[in-house]
Formats: C-alpha cells, structure tokens, sequence
C-alpha cells in the first residue's frame, strides 16, 4: 500500500532541500508539498483528507480536535520542534494518531531578536529605503550601552539575550512568574518584578511560552510603563502581547516602538494596521528561519518518518 506524505507551509519552497525526501519513495511514500497556507478549515481538510503523514513546521498550521476528526486516514503528525501548541495531542492520542518532534537551532531565534533591536535602535530599514532614494543620514539613532534591557522570560532564549544584552554593555533586569533571583543571576541578569520590568527598562523583550496563562501578558498597562521612549520586542508569539493596546500605543505616542516577528495572525495580512504604524521594524516570523535550523527541522521530520515506517518512532511528544 502506497503511503501519502504532505510537508506543509514550504513558504520559501526550500524543504525538499534539507533531507533526502527521495529516499522514501523506496518505501512507497509519495511526498507532496505545500508552499502556500490553506485558506480556512475546509481548505485545510479538503487538501490533506488523503494523507497518511503530514509534516507540519512549527504553528503555521494548527491540528485542533475538530481538523484532526475530519482526517480519520492521518497516522503520524511530525512538528518541527518538540513543542507545538497547535496541535491538540489529546485529541490526536484518542485518534490514535502518533505525534513527533524535531530538534531545532538554539542561536537562530535569539540572534533574529537582537538583530530587530540593532535595525530599531539605528533605523536601518528606513535608512536602507532612504539610502536607495538618494538621501543621506535622515534619522539620529541609539546607543544600547547604558541602556536597561528587561527580558520577560529567562529560559533558553532569554537566557542568551540577557548574555547579549551585557557584552552591549546593558543593565539587564528580568522577570516571569517562576523566576527565582538564583536563576537569574546565574543568567547575568536581576529579579525584579513585573511592573519594575517595564518601568525601569528601555527596552524590553519577549520569550515566555505562549499558553492560556500566559496570553495577553503585556498589556496596556504594561505598555504604558514601558512609555514613549521604550521599547518592545517580540520574537516569541503574537499573542502573547495585546495588539490592540500596541497598536493603541504606537499611534497615540505613549508607546516609543516596537520590533516585531510574530503577530496573532500569519502570515501578516496584507493592510493590517501594523504595517502602517509608526516606529516599528517588522519582520514575517524569521526566528526559526536559517539554514542551520531547517537542517535540524526537515532532517529530524525525515529520520522521524524512516523511524515510524520501521516500526521504531522517536522523539514521540504523546
């Protein structure tokens, strides 16, 4: 019996680069792949009804318990990554549906933040536009060194973006709910708590897990003590920030900007109010996206596969 793989969201059509897909038509798997996000749920059930794999990278799309119902052939779901909160594994495990994970790059999403705090701070995308229209120095920009960087959440992630925040020269301070002040020492970094992290940094960067608890952390009143020369960066989930309030803030003043990867809708539709506020660096979810990571994303989702069809699967998350 021949088998159906779907690999989904190939956005930059570049996954059948990153592991040896040919391989498992050996096998007898045929492989197809999906470069452009499915449209809405009927879309999405419709296009992958006859597939008994699909490979999902990361949230792009998600697998609730009612998609998962409407692909009774689907056998084995591998997400990019070893946490996907996308995917409703109970449902899935009740289905009887086989959940793996991938590893994944620790330096892309930290270097992708601070590389959105530099191009914020010295206006580069702007002077970039303006360079190529003729024009010379248009912005006055800001120096890191002496400035407070707050990171709000101290795992991996925010772990390395306190260590660049003190080879820039910065004070860093942090905070999350489960912070201890030996933890974040041992980070280079102090304890304080939440509200003195948006009222005593300049700039204040987001990696906490997205999760009911933790949605809508950054708030209006969190937005309004950062105030109008702070700073947000988000490189973690979109929701994780009210975007109302963002938006709020940006376009009234008491906000001084934002740097932005991740929002509450991908892709970013065409026309959304971000895209026209003032003061912001935008980029489409690029944390993830490096040669390095996708090698460990696709190479992973292919041994995740080879093993499944062997009867030996690995990296199982249920």
């Amino acid at each position: 019996m021949r088998l159906r793989l779907a690999i989904l969201d190939d956005y930059q059509s570049v996954a059948l680069d990153y592991a040896p897909w040919e391989q498992l038509a050996a096998d007898g798997v045929e492989v197809t792949v999906f470069t452009q996000p499915f449209r809405d749920d009927v879309h999405t059930v419709s296009s992958l009804r006859d597939f008994d794999v699909v490979i999902a990278m990361r949230e792009r799309t998600a697998f609730s318990r009612e998609r998962l119902r409407q692909l009774p052939g689907l056998k084995l779901l591998v997400t990019t990554g070893m946490a996907n909160q996308s995917i409703d594994l109970q449902a899935a495990e009740e289905q009887g549906i086989m959940v793996c994970g991938t590893g994944g790059s620790p330096a892309a999403a930290p270097e992708l933040t601070w590389a959105l705090l530099l191009a914020f701070a010295r206006s580069i995308p702007f002077e970039d536009r303006r360079l190529r229209a003729g024009r010379w120095q248009s912005t006055v920009g800001f120096e890191l060194a002496g400035k407070t960087l707050g990171v709000l959440g101290l795992g991996k992630i925010g772990t390395r973006i306190a260590a660049y925040g003190q080879a820039f020269g910065m004070d860093v301070i942090a905070w999350s709910p489960n912070l201890t002040d030996e933890a974040a020492l041992q980070a280079g970094a102090r304890k304080v708590g939440k509200d003195a992290l948006f009222r005593d940094s300049d700039v204040v960067s987001v990696h906490v897990r997205l999760s009911d608890r933790s949605r809508g952390v950054v708030g209006e009143d969190e937005l309004r003590l950062l105030g109008p020369t702070g700073v947000l960066v988000n490189t973690a989930r979109g929701p994780l920030v009210d975007e109302d309030a963002l938006v709020r803030g940006l376009t009234e003043g008491w906000l001084g900007g934002a740097a932005l990867d991740v929002y509450d809708v991908e892709p970013l539709p065409a026309g959304h109010r971000l895209l026209s506020a003032p003061r912001t660096v935008l980029s489409p979810h690029l944390g993830y996206v490096t040669e390095q990571s996708y090698r460990q994303f696709y190479g992973g989702a292919f041994e995740d596969v080879q093993a499944w069809l062997q009867g030996s699967p690995i990296r199982l998350l249920i």
